[in-house]
């Protein structure tokens, strides 16, 4: 049996492989339409550890290892011995023992980083303070769906270089598009992983500039989980990179544009693109089901 591989950040793919993922995850789209479902995962378990909360992220995770015939355990930081001090190295050792992989949505990305080293099984990171992978494999999907191949466009990330935007940075390097990140100063992405992107992201200040020609504008909420008390600043200093109708428009014709929700609506995305009937967000949103079933079996049929 080949050595266990993890998901931690989409690095952890070649493009080659990311590429693949995709590919499956839209076919196996199409299969639970046709009601063809594979029982590829029949009798595996993954077990989920939360510490932050979520909505499509246990959803789909538990749904879709579900539907392809397994089973999952959830975990909260509350009631397992995490939440009590117990020292993550110890818990991967045991927790492994008895599952056959571990998605974890936590805080410091170190945290998920040290409980795969101490690993028996695949370790899946649902989310960190420092990368978001499993949404940009969503993201990704729901592109290649819609308008084909990513590779030679334009994607504009609007508002807080954040933990999906360094996601969305690591696809760039991966599958050779252009990456404009139009953010106010005191909000950009990290500068070292703003250096390994080389000439395939930049930053861009006036969010005007950032959006011509682009095929593709993202954002996300402007306050994430545990920044709350910072709501009023952060909204004072990222108002003016909400994506709206008007910069939509100057974007290149047919863009789409992605949010990874929960949205908080006129603020940093207007009602009426939520709402539109040329929206792609909620097929978006479905294809966090798909595409972490490609990656589940992926990782489990190695």
């Amino acid at each position: 049996m080949a050595e266990k591989r993890h998901f931690l950040t989409l690095m952890d793919l070649s493009s080659a492989e990311l590429r693949d993922l995709i590919d499956r995850a839209t076919e196996l789209k199409a299969l639970r339409y046709a009601g063809t479902e594979p029982q590829s995962l029949s009798g595996k378990l993954l077990a989920m550890i939360f510490t932050k909360a979520s909505t499509r992220t246990r959803v789909s995770f538990e749904a879709g290892i579900t539907q392809l015939g397994g089973s999952a355990l959830f975990l909260s930081g509350q009631d397992t011995q995490l939440g009590r001090g117990e020292p993550i190295e110890d818990a991967a050792r045991v927790i492994s023992s008895m599952v056959d992989a571990v998605m974890i949505r936590t805080y410091a990305h170190s945290d998920v980083e040290r409980f795969a080293t101490h690993s028996t099984v695949p370790v899946i990171n649902g989310l960190t303070d420092d990368f978001h992978p499993c949404q940009i494999l969503a993201d990704l999907q729901t592109f290649f769906e819609l308008r084909g191949d990513i590779s030679g466009r334009k994607v504009c990330w609007l508002g807080d270089g954040n933990n999906v935007c360094h996601s969305w940075m690591n696809a760039a390097r991966l599958l050779d598009f252009e990456l404009v990140i139009s953010c106010p100063e005191g909000y950009e992405p990290d500068n070292t992983l703003l250096a390994a992107c080389g000439p395939k992201a930049r930053i861009e200040r006036a969010p005007e500039q950032a959006v011509q020609d682009a095929h593709l504008l993202v954002t996300d909420v402007w306050a994430s989980m545990g920044q709350e008390a910072e709501q009023q600043a952060r909204a004072t200093s990222l108002g003016p990179y909400q994506l709206n109708r008007q910069l939509l428009d100057q974007a290149a014709s047919g863009a789409l544009y992605m949010h990874c929700l929960p949205a908080y609506r006129d603020e940093e995305i207007t009602a009426d693109l939520m709402d539109s009937p040329d929206t792609v967000i909620w097929q978006e949103a479905e294809n966090r089901l798909h595409a972490q079933k490609a990656l589940m079996e992926f990782l489990l049929h190695q």
